[in-house]
């Protein structure tokens, strides 16, 4: 498949550069297996913000008082019961993972077409960045201790939940002013009809991965990334 006037690809992770399998069977039994050592990191700002916008999105979100260190570590794990997108749960969740990853515990998972295509991307002058609902630091770790190696050099721009959410056509304008660019030099690739769809009304071009267990339900579908070719016309 031909890609003509690209100058940035943006990616999703989950189910387009990572198995889903990973996240689901790997990571998020990794998270709950861990979570109540945050008890012993509320030291830490990050885990002291996580936990306050915890407590604030519990009673606005479902009208819920929690106080204690454990009521909220027990509503953060009903929220990853639930796979739910709420960001101080996302910012838990990359620090729980990142000892995994430094102990040896966690190889984050990339399929082989994508590192490959990471290189012949970079040879042709193009950008890259990361979009996902999983925090930015968490996106990191992934690629900063993947089966294929230490991958974060090759990218520009991380995005997550902060800048917006990923099936709203507004969070794709805001990527494409940040980057400086048309949003029709930026190609963006995800598994997800409503996110493509999303991208595609800002003018995107984009691409659907059809990974294992992925119904291609896109205009523009791709098996693997060694199927998307760029040019320059």
């Amino acid at each position: 498949m031909q890609i003509k006037n690209v100058k940035y690809i943006l990616t999703d992770i989950e189910g387009t550069t990572t198995s889903i399998s990973f996240v689901y069977d790997t990571l998020f039994p990794y998270f709950r297996k861990h979570i109540f050592e945050l008890k012993e990191l509320t030291h830490l700002q990050e885990v002291q913000e996580a936990f306050k916008k915890t407590v604030e999105l519990a009673y606005s979100l479902e009208g819920e008082k929690i106080r204690s260190v454990d009521e909220i570590i027990e509503k953060l794990l009903q929220w990853s019961l639930e796979d739910r997108k709420i960001t101080p749960l996302k910012t838990v969740q990359g620090i729980i993972w990142e000892n995994g990853y430094k102990n040896g515990e966690i190889k984050g998972h990339v399929y082989p077409d994508f590192a490959t295509s990471l290189e012949v991307w970079k040879q042709q002058g193009i950008k890259m960045g990361i979009f996902s609902s999983g925090s930015i630091a968490a996106q990191k770790l992934i690629f900063g201790y993947s089966e294929s190696g230490d991958l974060t050099p090759y990218f520009s721009n991380y995005f997550d939940t902060t800048t917006g959410t990923k099936r709203e056509k507004e969070t794709y304008q805001k990527i494409a002013e940040e980057l400086l660019l048309k949003p029709s030099e930026i190609l963006f690739l995800s598994d997800i009809m409503e996110e493509l769809d999303a991208a595609d009304q800002i003018g995107y071009q984009t691409i659907q991965l059809t990974r294992p267990g992925t119904e291609a339900n896109w205009k523009s579908i791709a098996t693997d990334f060694n199927e998307i070719e760029i040019t320059k016309n």
